[in-house]
């Protein structure tokens, strides 16, 4: 059996337990605002992936989701479209660049559909909000197609090292994965990038595009060919520093990722003006110390329109410390800024009162609203409460409709 008839019996397996725990359980009731209530502006947005999750691998599976989100108030989606090397839309630029237009999985279980065209269509009949995320940003599989096929626009480390090993908890193996990086100075690789953006901001109506901690350079990268060459031009003949932490290294490369998320806000809004440019990072100095991912920049260049910031800790008071930082207090008065709230992965289930209680300190601290990773650990998993007791809690959470929040 070749790997992917496997992959393709491994998602039928797992999508039979998903639907044990989803499809045949009953809608509970929700409560509606009152005629009398205030309006509510509130970001009410979950992720759909498709790591550990079946969501968009069943014919129904989306319909479903989105009916159960929007009877339970939520009023905003983040779909994959770029995973793995993989776009999840029908893509010309992806066909040129790697032969194929999209996952095959994908097209497999869709009939040859496009599933984000469905997406879109139902989520507008929602009213549901549809920022498509660029999941795994310039993080790609080591051994994808598209690495093997432009190997000049990976960037690498020292000593030739082309890979890092990267384990998502929500990733169902025991080991874990190699993944290269495309590099985010060489103009190839921005083209390809924004080209990809763009070919989703032109041909559906969605309401903007998330990239996340993944667009970035791991502090160790930067010592490829190309990046070399860059530097010693700007350097008068210097080679970078071998310490991948030297401040003046770090802010070379760091400065160089911002100037091409200049490139994408402003080629996104010459074509859609109205289009959010969201961002769901790390903290800032996690994200620039490791990654060189300075979205506190990107917040005061104005090139960010919604900033969700992926907070995904247990403890309470390391969670009111991450949405306590400076750079996420500045970022509150600048823009839209909601907090990401996991509610477990396939490995590790999350009670839904440490659910509640984070919602609950989100609000209190009047960020603009919470977006919740992911979609199937939202009452799909095995967890301490059955899927009927999630979805109440969750009607609970969001007790009356919200509106969603606009550009800046």
């Amino acid at each position: 059996m070749n790997r992917f008839a496997r992959r393709c019996l491994f998602y039928l397996l797992y999508l039979g337990l998903i639907l044990n725990l989803t499809v045949f359980s009953l809608p509970v009731p929700v409560n509606t605002q009152s005629i009398n209530s205030p309006e509510i502006t509130e970001i009410r947005g979950v992720w759909l992936t498709n790591v550990a999750s079946g969501v968009l691998f069943v014919p129904w599976g989306i319909n479903r989701a989105l009916n159960q989100l929007s009877r339970l108030n939520f009023n905003t989606i983040y779909p994959v479209v770029w995973n793995r090397g993989y776009t999840f839309y029908k893509s010309l630029v992806a066909k040129q660049i790697t032969g194929s237009d999209s996952q095959p999985l994908l097209k497999f279980m869709h009939g040859g559909r496009d599933a984000l065209t469905s997406l879109v269509k139902l989520s507008q009949a929602k009213n549901l909000s549809v920022i498509p995320w660029f999941e795994y940003g310039l993080m790609i599989p080591h051994n994808s197609q598209l690495a093997k096929s432009y190997p000049d626009w990976l960037t690498i480390g020292q000593s030739g090292i082309k890979s890092i090993q990267e384990s998502p908890p929500e990733e169902i193996n025991n080991g874990v994965n190699k993944v290269a990086w495309l590099n985010p100075l060489h103009p190839q690789v921005k083209e390809f990038i924004k080209a990809l953006i763009l070919e989703i901001v032109s041909n559906y109506n969605v309401d903007g595009i998330q990239l996340d901690d993944h667009f970035a350079m791991p502090v160790q990268f930067g010592y490829d060919a190309f990046t070399v060459k860059v530097y010693q031009q700007e350097h008068q003949g210097k080679s970078p520093p071998t310490d991948c932490f030297n401040s003046e290294w770090m802010r070379w490369r760091a400065d160089k990722i911002t100037d091409f998320m200049a490139e994408i806000y402003q080629a996104v809004k010459a074509v859609k003006p109205n289009a959010k440019i969201s961002l769901s990072p790390n903290s800032q100095a996690f994200a620039y110390k490791y990654y060189l991912q300075d979205w506190e920049s990107w917040v005061k260049k104005g090139l960010v329109d919604e900033l969700i910031l992926q907070v995904y800790r247990d403890d309470p008071d390391s969670f009111m410390a991450e949405i306590s930082a400076p750079a996420v207090q500045f970022a509150l008065s600048q823009i839209p800024v909601g907090i990401g709230i996991s509610t477990g992965t396939l490995r590790d289930s999350v009670e839904i009162a440490q659910i509640k209680e984070q919602v609950r300190m989100v609000r209190d601290r009047h960020f603009d609203g919470i977006s919740f990773f992911y979609w199937e650990s939202l009452w799909g998993y095995i967890a301490p409460e059955s899927p009927k007791q999630r979805r109440q809690a969750f009607s609970e959470i969001f007790n009356a409709t919200a509106k969603k929040s606009l550009l800046p």
